[in-house]
């Protein structure tokens, strides 16, 4: 498995914040990191760096995550 190009340091772009609730939705569906990552083909340290703020998602990644969920890109990533 390769994260290449997924992830991107949070501090990046224009200096506004993206939060979000994949630690939320992981919950709601009794999903550890671990389980999530594989089911998106990337690792469990994507996922935390994701979580804890740390790296914003590649769009690819994003939208993989909210269809995962069956949810928008909207309601698991809030731009600040």
């Amino acid at each position: 498995m390769s994260d290449s190009g997924s992830i991107t340091p949070a501090s990046s772009g224009c200096g506004a914040k993206m939060k979000n609730k994949i630690k939320v939705y992981r919950a709601m569906h009794d999903l550890t990191q671990d389980a999530l990552a594989k089911e998106l083909g990337v690792t469990r340290q994507t996922i935390l760096a994701i979580e804890k703020g740390k790296y914003d998602p590649s769009l690819e990644l994003a939208f993989r995550i909210s269809r995962y969920f069956q949810t928008t890109v909207e309601e698991i990533f809030l731009f600040e």
